[in-house]
């Protein structure tokens, strides 16, 4: 499949091939939402934790004697059917990550790439670096490749290019391993750099 490829700095532009087996495909809704899905559960913490009755401040003592006194008998003023006491069926520590298998990654991956493509969303773009780290640097950057709210993926992220982007809170800069299908459907647009499009045409053509 050829398509356009642009160079930022300049504004030129050239044909270059791409996998028709990973941006030519079509698309698969149902495997894009279950693959998503399964990535946002993944990014859950899970880190919000209850207290059964044993991790609960005191309750030492007994409060009153076993017998005699005509009252229920208590051995502690933690037990879970007490004001203050701990919880009988604690949450904490869930695990939310659900089983993806490599096939079932890689067709979500070959979809979101084939759709954004369609919507005009990805763009193939040269390797490009700035000649020193400045935000105003990047602005003009972004000006010229259409704004910000975009996701730039990169063979090798250049380091003044990501020192002169990482202020913009609506532009993401990874590496073309590091990103998934949730990763790619979360900005307006995807900007692929011509050593990306072709590792991602290898690893999931």
């Amino acid at each position: 499949m050829q398509v356009q490829s642009l160079e930022v700095t300049t504004g030129k532009s050239s044909e270059i091939e791409i996998a028709d087996g990973v941006f030519g495909v079509p698309y698969n809704e149902a495997l894009l939402h279950q693959v998503v899905v399964a990535q946002m559960a993944g990014m859950r913490s899970a880190n919000a934790v209850q207290k059964n009755r044993a991790a609960v401040r005191g309750g030492g003592r007994k409060p009153w004697k076993q017998k005699g006194t005509g009252r229920a008998r208590a051995g502690s003023i933690r037990s879970p059917i007490w004001r203050g006491g701990g919880r009988a069926f604690p949450g904490g520590n869930e695990n939310y990550t659900q089983k993806v298998n490599k096939k079932m990654w890689a067709g979500a991956m070959r979809t979101v790439l084939a759709e954004l493509l369609r919507q005009g969303r990805l763009q193939i773009i040269q390797q490009e670096d700035f000649g020193e780290p400045r935000s105003r640097l990047g602005r003009d950057w972004l000006s010229r490749a259409g704004g910000d709210d975009v996701l730039l993926v990169m063979g090798e992220v250049p380091l003044n290019l990501f020192l002169g982007l990482r202020n913009f809170p609506r532009v993401g800069i990874a590496g073309w391993q590091d990103v998934g299908p949730a990763d790619l459907l979360q900005y307006g647009r995807v900007l692929l750099d011509v050593e990306a499009a072709a590792r991602l045409g290898e690893v999931y053509g």
